[in-house]
């Protein structure tokens, strides 16, 4: 049977909902909004329909462009913030912990259904009732839950475990109390039947309909901060993917307002005038480098922040060249003594290319009545908010660290790849494609190789690299945490290529977030 596309995602279940969709006729642009429908159900704690996110698309022969939906702040700040329900959870990864904001007061206005429905009416092409069929049997008929799936409702059992309505969907029937276990059969019945009316009345239903009614209730009396007003002025924006060369290949990347892509590319401009290759992959002078330009992308980032200007004034001030080339000196001095969120790419035979990242932050505790759809808690996130909580300008779409990003390499190959993993999406993103470009890697090699992240004076390299190596550069950086294995901490980079010739499609789905890759 001829080939009809490649997906990679991060569960079978999110995966297969696109298959089907390729197998029945549709492009890659319905698979994967079958994949964001499917991953709701699936992956529940890293996708929801109350979240935000991006999607970069390229057609066949033809433009790319980026639909950013992600959330947006409210239109008006509370006048008292200690009114709000907004407080403190610690999410426990096992070998790190960190905190962060849920409750009401930490919603932001959400853009995953506007945003699926005008992608669905550009780029198209089977209705949207057949689209949401997988993701509404799978609601219905269940899943079932795997040790991976446990391992994240351990991770955040705090969120899920917060309000009656969260155990109600999310609770272990065979233990009360307690949340699903491995193995047991998770059923989320109100969803499907969402996912149905949404089919039928459109996106109207959420931001003008009876979800929105159910939405703004609560927020009137359990203290949150959402209006009318936010949920029916929300817009999708149609940008200009940020493009950037690096060596002999072209990035296309999340542009500004969000800041992912922009320092992905910067990360790129302080390495280019480096040999990454001659260093050799995972060697302590590599491993030192990217350290140093992890350093340096964050200090940049927090030295505009501070100086109060915008992430598009940021993209002007990063590539001057007297500003890039300090940046560069200081890498190259060190070199010589550095969110529940999921992603998902789709290439269909044709050419067509679809890389989308969602996330729902880690969700805000309450599941909106008669719904199954838990809202985000994006102005929860310290990451987003990194002027400090309730500091937010009113009516502004929100700064992010997700970058869906597609690759153009000489020999005609388009890399889709992306990640989830909140400030660890640009370092995961730039280490997969420092592995293409620089160490010419295969591409389940590029996307499966271990990873480090540094971020505020921590080291954390990720299990893999020889023991050697990690010694010399742990003896450079007195903050340094070693973990013993590959982990979700360090994102989760599904990825997928398509070189015309044949046509050749493939998919390396990350192992850190239990990643499926499928043919249809």
């Amino acid at each position: 049977m001829a080939q009809k596309g490649i997906v990679s995602a991060g569960h079978a279940r999110t995966a297969e909902a696109a298959q089907l969709v390729l197998r029945d006729g549709g492009n890659a642009f319905d698979a994967i909004i079958a994949a964001a429908f499917a991953g709701c159900v699936a992956e529940p704690v890293l996708s929801s329909l109350g979240g935000g996110g991006f999607l970069i698309a390229h057609l066949a022969n033809g433009p790319s462009r980026v639909y950013d939906f992600f959330v947006q702040t409210p239109s008006r700040r509370p006048p008292d913030a200690k009114a709000l329900d907004f407080y403190p959870i610690v999410a426990d990864f096992g070998t790190a912990q960190q905190e962060f904001h849920i409750g009401m007061g930490a919603i932001a206005t959400p853009g995953v259904v506007k945003g699926v429905f005008e992608i669905h009416r550009d780029l198209g092409r089977m209705p949207m009732s057949e689209i949401v069929k997988p993701a509404v049997t799978m609601a219905r008929d269940g899943i079932r839950i795997t040790a991976f799936e446990r391992y994240l409702f351990d991770v955040v059992e705090a969120i899920y475990a917060s309000t009656e309505t969260a155990r109600q969907a999310y609770g272990s029937r065979s233990l009360p109390g307690k949340l699903v276990q491995e193995g047991e059969l998770l059923r989320l019945p109100e969803l499907a039947d969402t996912f149905e009316a949404l089919a039928r009345e459109g996106e109207t239903l959420f931001y003008r309909g009876d979800i929105a009614r159910e939405i703004l209730a609560e927020c009137r009396t359990g203290g949150g901060c959402l209006t009318a007003e936010d949920l029916e002025n929300y817009r999708v924006h149609r940008r200009e993917p940020l493009e950037h060369r690096y060596r002999n290949a072209r990035l296309l990347t999340n542009p500004p307002p969000s800041c992912g892509g922009l320092l992905i590319a910067f990360g790129l401009s302080l390495l280019s005038t480096l040999d990454l290759h001659a260093k050799g992959f995972g060697s302590s002078d590599h491993l030192h480098m990217l350290a140093s330009v992890m350093d340096a992308t964050n200090k940049a980032r927090m030295d505009h922040l501070l100086a109060g200007r915008s992430a598009a004034a940021l993209a002007d001030a990063l590539f001057e060249a007297e500003h890039l080339a300090a940046y560069q000196r200081e890498v190259l001095q060190r070199c010589t003594s550095l969110r529940g969120t999921t992603h998902m790419c789709v290439i269909d035979a044709t050419g067509n290319v679809a890389s989308m990242t969602i996330s729902n932050g880690e969700g805000c505790g309450h599941v909106t009545p008669g719904t199954g759809i838990m809202l985000n808690n994006m102005l929860g996130e310290q990451d987003l908010n990194p002027e400090g909580f309730h500091c937010w300008a009113p009516n502004q779409r929100m700064s992010s660290m997700m970058a869906p990003s597609l690759l153009f390499q000489p020999d005609g190959t388009v890399v889709a790849t992306g990640s989830g993993g909140s400030n660890r999406i640009r370092t995961a993103v730039l280490q997969v494609l420092l592995n293409l470009v620089d160490f010419k890697m295969p591409l389940e090699d590029a996307v499966t190789s271990p990873r480090i992240h540094f971020e505020e004076g921590l080291l954390s390299v990720e299990g893999g690299f020889a023991e050697r190596e990690v010694a010399a550069l742990a003896r450079e950086f007195d903050q340094h945490r070693l973990w013993p294995e590959r982990n979700l901490f360090f994102g989760g980079a599904h990825s997928a290529s398509y070189h015309p010739r044949g046509p050749v499609l493939q998919g390396a789905a990350d192992p850190r977030r239990q990643g499926v890759s499928v043919m249809a």
